[in-house]
């Protein structure tokens, strides 16, 4: 505990001021803001690596496509509202959700036969 005696008016309110501050500080440190996660996907030899991630439901994360390959991809998915062409090399983040939960399809539009993935929300 800390006693703090000033003779004058202003001085006290300076003091409690100070101390609220020194007390919102600490609060801050205590409960920081929750970090947005970020999940990464690679795409090489036209295939997603991993296929499938699972994402928690009702926040806002971060999608980190990395392209691998010589050349482009276009990541699409209609349900997630994405739609991205990354370069050969090349990568590429933008943000998804926050999403209910379910499955959620992407696909590598200029290999759809091999690139496919799922986002899988819980």
């Amino acid at each position: 505990m800390i006693v703090i005696i000033f003779g004058s008016e202003n001085m006290r309110m300076m003091a409690k001021a100070s101390l609220t501050a020194l007390a919102l500080i600490a609060v801050a440190a205590l409960h920081p803001a929750a970090a947005q996660e970020s999940y990464v996907l690679t795409i090489k030899d036209h295939k997603f690596d991993p296929a499938e991630i699972t994402v928690p439901a009702g926040q806002e994360v971060t999608l980190v496509v990395k392209n691998m390959d010589d050349t482009a991809e276009e990541f699409e998915s209609e349900t997630l509202d994405v739609e991205e062409v990354i370069g050969g090399g090349q990568e590429a983040s933008f943000k998804i959700g926050p999403l209910e939960a379910g499955t959620y399809e992407f696909v590598g539009e200029f290999h759809e036969d091999s690139a496919k993935g799922n986002v899988v929300v819980q």
